[in-house]
C-alpha cells in the first residue's frame, strides 16, 4: 500500500486514520488536503477546531471577532485563563499550532457579513457554521447555498441542541426555517444559560459531518451517510436524539424552484432576515 508521500512522523501520527479501510493513506492525505472554513471559535468552534486539526485537516480557517471572556471558559475549551482579553481566533490558532504542526490555521479576526462572506467562503472546500445568531446562520445558508459550497449547521440553547448538513444544494436551511423568529423570543446564551459539556457534543458531530464529507469527496467512504436532508435534535437532560427529515421546500427564495435570492445583497441580515427586510 503507498503511503502517498506521508512522512514518518505522519504515518505515526494517523496511524489509526490509515489502518481503517475507509480512510487509509488516500483518505488521510485528502484530510490533509482539505481547506474548511470554521465560523465562530466559541462553544460550538472549539471542539470543531480541536477534532479538525487533530484528524489532519490541512488547512482551516477561523472567523471570529471576538476576544475571550472568563464566563466563555466553562464550554469554550480551546482557549486557557490566560487568554483573556485576546482575540478568539488568536488563542484557537495557537491552540491549533500546539497541537498539530501539519494544520495551517488562517485566522480571519472579522464578523462574517454580507459584504464579506463571498470573499471568506471562495478560499475553502466546506463550511461548518458555529455561530451564535440567527442573522449569520441565515447569511451562510444563502451564502453556501448560492455558491454550491457544502456546509454543516449546528445550535445550542441550555440542554439542547440541533445538527445538520447541506451538501446537495436541496433542502437548504431556509426550506426548514424561512424566517428568523422575532428578535428577543429565544434569548441567548448570556441570558438562558448553557450547560458547559453541550457544545462538545453537538461541536463533535458537525466535525464529523465534515470529515465524513471529505472522505467521501475523495471517493471514499461509501457507506457513511451524512445529515444532508435531515436534522438531529439531542436532548441531554433526556440524553436523546430524535432524527426529523428537513424536505426541500420548492417555495424556498433560495434553493425553490424560483428562488427570490439571488445574492446577498437581496437580504437584510437583521431582525427575520428576510427579503427587503428593514
Amino acid at each position: 500500500m503507498s503511503d502517498l508521500n506521508l512522512d514518518p512522523t505522519q504515518l505515526d501520527r494517523y496511524s489509526r486514520h490509515i489502518i481503517m479501510d475507509d480512510v487509509g493513506p488516500e483518505g488521510q492525505k485528502a484530510l490533509l488536503d482539505a481547506d474548511v472554513l470554521v465560523l465562530g471559535a466559541g462553544g460550538l468552534g472549539s471542539p470543531i477546531v480541536q477534532y479538525l486539526a487533530a484528524a489532519g485537516v490541512g488547512r482551516l480557517g477561523i472567523a471570529d471577532d471576538d476576544v475571550v471572556e472568563r464566563s466563555n471558559l466553562q464550554r469554550q475549551i480551546v482557549h486557557a485563563d490566560a487568554d483573556v482579553g485576546r482575540p478568539k481566533v488568536e488563542s484557537a490558532a495557537e491552540f491549533v499550532a500546539e497541537l498539530n504542526p501539519d494544520v495551517t490555521v488562517d485566522a480571519h479576526e472579522t464578523r462574517v457579513t454580507a459584504d464579506n462572506v463571498d470573499e471568506l467562503l471562495a478560499d475553502y472546500d466546506f463550511v461548518v457554521d458555529g455561530s451564535d445568531n440567527f442573522e449569520t446562520r441565515f447569511l451562510v445558508n444563502d451564502a453556501c447555498t448560492l455558491a454550491g459550497v457544502p456546509f454543516t449547521h449546528g445550535a445550542i440553547y441550555r440542554f439542547e441542541g440541533q445538527i445538520t448538513s447541506f451538501t446537495e444544494g436541496q433542502p437548504c436551511y431556509r426550506c426548514l426555517f424561512p424566517e428568523a423568529p422575532p428578535a428577543g423570543e429565544i434569548p441567548d446564551c448570556s441570558e438562558a444559560g448553557v450547560l458547559g459539556v453541550l457544545p462538545g457534543t453537538v461541536g463533535c458531530i458537525q466535525a464529523t459531518e465534515t470529515v465524513k464529507w471529505i472522505l467521501q469527496d475523495a471517493g471514499l467512504a461509501p457507506e457513511a451517510d451524512t445529515l444532508d436532508g435531515r436534522m438531529i435534535f439531542y436532548d441531554a437532560m433526556a440524553m436523546t436524539f430524535e432524527d426529523v427529515p428537513v424536505q426541500p421546500d420548492p417555495d424556498c427564495p433560495v434553493c425553490g424552484d424560483d428562488p427570490a435570492i439571488s445574492s446577498v445583497q437581496d437580504v437584510e441580515y437583521v431582525e427575520t432576515c428576510a427579503i427587503g427586510a428593514d
